[in-house]
């Protein structure tokens, strides 16, 4: 960068910063707000995401409706959360300021492009008088900057049209970050260089406008305040950032690996789990077959003869997917046939808002097939866990023979965290047997683990045949018997309930007994953890137990409970684990739910854990 005779402010070192970027959805906030987070990994430092997309497709532009958002948590020492409130904000327009203001903390920054407060856009984000002029940013660290011209002006010798030229002023936005935090913007050159290598006016375009906007922070006299935050100390090793849906991907990968069979994807796209497809249809090398199917039934039926031909099956999908599956995971159940169902929850019901977090498909999960069908179900609690949620699913699956559904939401699946890759010897091995002796062998004998044998077709000797109808005890033959179908019925209900023999001690974080014990599961883990956290260094006697496995239940998870006094269960649903454990345990859970599409926030759970303390 040029040396410049304008003094620049002394870097302040913080320990952490949260930044959201925000602007209308064609202003490439995602684009901008993924860049920050790789070169604060490349940085060291420890951190986590929020991407928050609209939930309107094509909302109009400069709308409330529209307004995209991508936030992240950046620190010295690590992160749990996202951040419950912003100390910069980054506003593209109008409607991005009204849609964030409140969530930045008093004296926190605002960077305005001051292009986007036209009359026109006041009007469309439902300003009357201009938020500037009215008092609304007393109090804040308000970073006025025409990005938009000075976007124009970087590249007016380039002859690009306007509505071309502008479209990289995300550029100068994130270079003028990147200034502020005394980040490189080496790693970003390299991006673009590699993304628009065969677009070369775009290329030189985004480039020019990231350094121009580098440089404007370096020259100008607008910021009273630029920052460092250290690296973090982490595990030795070799790190990446990954987002939830990319682990996923990499755990079903590893645990082909691990059983040493060919991974198969039957899957049907939607949000917010296309990404598994897309990541896993680029694996052709490590021999992976993806099958992007006409509907989500017929994604789950692929799925199924892939598992009974032999391959580790996979199907990914969203609640609506779970509903049009359903039939078909009971066939698959029926079957006794390994498969894994990754469903990465949305807000709904229906339709509902595609793009938002949720975790309302829990009992779905559990009980959305007709008749008695169960199946295991695990929940993976932050973005890099999905990758060890994935293989411990189809490890349960391979040895129960039976169908295992993954649970993530969209907050994790979306959002990153660095993650330590793991060498494949750390891992351990999956045992799998395909049946290929003749004698004594019936369909639906049982083992140890009152698992089935797994008779690939084409194996001489072993033809026999499947159906969706009851299946008689050992030989596999339909039966209409009664007795027989209670004892089938019961035994694939045990058959789940064994899984209980392979899941570990629990984990108590805080306290092993006294006034409280926060439940969770899933993507709450981070808020609550902190929250916990947080509450017990005031003094008080609490503990935290997330649960990995949801059916079944660890088995000592009944006698943890009973040495609180009370249990608290917040989830982002209105209330669906608090009413298993209350039928499963007879115990008083109280529940604590959100239904906004957005994740806890820390100050949320404090304020929970403090009402049942009080009420104590």
């Amino acid at each position: 960068m040029p040396d410049t005779n304008v003094e620049t402010p002394a870097r302040e070192t913080v320990d952490s910063v949260v930044i959201r970027f925000a602007g209308d959805s064609g202003d490439g906030m995602q684009l901008t707000g993924t860049q920050f987070t790789t070169t604060s990994a490349l940085a060291g430092n420890d951190l986590a995401t929020f991407p928050d997309y609209p939930a309107e497709i094509r909302a109009p532009a400069g709308t409330l409706p529209g307004v995209s958002g991508f936030q992240v948590h950046f620190s010295s020492h690590d992160v749990f959360t996202p951040g419950d409130t912003l100390d910069v904000l980054v506003a593209m327009n109008p409607a991005a300021l009204k849609r964030n203001l409140a969530d930045v903390r008093k004296a926190g920054t605002v960077i305005l492009d001051t292009a986007g407060f036209s009359k026109k856009n006041l009007e469309k984000a439902k300003y009357e008088v201009d938020p500037r002029e009215a008092g609304e940013l007393e109090g804040f660290d308000l970073i006025e900057v025409d990005i938009t011209d000075l976007t124009l002006k970087c590249l007016e010798d380039m002859k690009m049209n306007n509505r071309d030229a502008v479209r990289s002023k995300n550029m100068f936005a994130l270079g003028l970050v990147y200034w502020m935090f005394g980040r490189s913007i080496d790693h970003t050159l390299e991006f673009l260089e590699a993304k628009f290598k065969k677009k070369p006016v775009v290329l030189e375009a985004n480039q020019r406008v990231l350094k121009a906007g580098y440089n404007f922070g370096e020259t100008t006299e607008l910021f009273r305040h630029v920052y460092e935050v250290k690296a973090a100390a982490h595990e030795p090793g070799v790190y990446r950032n990954i987002s939830g849906n990319e682990a996923a991907a990499y755990g079903l990968c590893a645990a082909a690996e691990l059983s040493g069979l060919d991974l198969f994807l039957g899957s049907y796209p939607i949000t917010p789990a296309s990404a598994i497809l897309h990541y896993l249809s680029s694996q052709k090398a490590l021999g992976v077959r993806t099958f992007q199917a006409e509907d989500e039934i017929a994604a789950m039926c692929a799925t199924i003869g892939a598992a009974f031909a032999g391959s580790l099956a996979v199907t990914t999908t969203s609640g609506p997917g779970v509903a049009l599956k359903g039939e078909a995971i009971g066939l698959g159940m029926m079957y006794e046939l390994p498969s894994v169902i990754v469903n990465v929850q949305r807000a709904g019901p229906s339709t509902g808002m595609p793009t938002k977090t949720e975790q309302s498909d829990l009992l779905q999960a559990l009980y959305g097939r007709h008749g008695e069908s169960p199946i295991p179900v695990i929940a993976a609690s932050s973005p890099g866990d999905c990758f060890f949620a994935a293989i411990e699913a189809a490890r349960v699956a391979l040895k129960y023979m039976t169908p295992v559904m993954m649970l993530t939401d969209g907050y994790i699946a979306n959002g990153a965290e660095p993650w330590r890759i793991p060498k494949i010897d750390e891992l351990q091995k999956i045992e799998v047997t395909q049946r290929t002796e003749v004698d004594g062998f019936q369909p639906y004998l049982r083992d140890d683990n009152l698992s089935r044998p797994w008779a690939v077709p084409g194996t001489k000797g072993l033809e026999h045949r499947l159906g969706g109808i009851e299946k008689q005890h050992i030989t596999g033959n339909v039966s209409y018997d009664p007795q027989n179908h209670q004892f089938m019925s019961e035994l694939r209900r045990d058959k789940v309930l064994k899984v209980a023999d392979d899941i570990p001690a629990t984990e108590i974080f805080g306290d092993d007994s006294g006034k409280l014990l926060v439940v969770g599961w899933g993507g709450t883990y981070g808020a609550i953890h902190q929250g916990v956290a947080q509450m017990r260094e005031h003094g008080h006697k609490i503990g935290h137990v997330h649960l990995r496995w949801i059916s079944p239940f660890p088995k000592d998870l009944g006698e943890i409970m009973s040495r609180y006094d009370r249990v608290l269960v917040p989830e982002l649903n209105l209330g669906q684990l608090s009413k298993v454990l209350r039928s499963e345990y007879s115990v008083d859970v109280r529940p604590y739910t959100k239904i906004q599409g957005q994740p806890f926030r820390v100050s949320e759970i404090e304020d929970a854990i403090r009402v049942q303390l009080e009420a104590n």
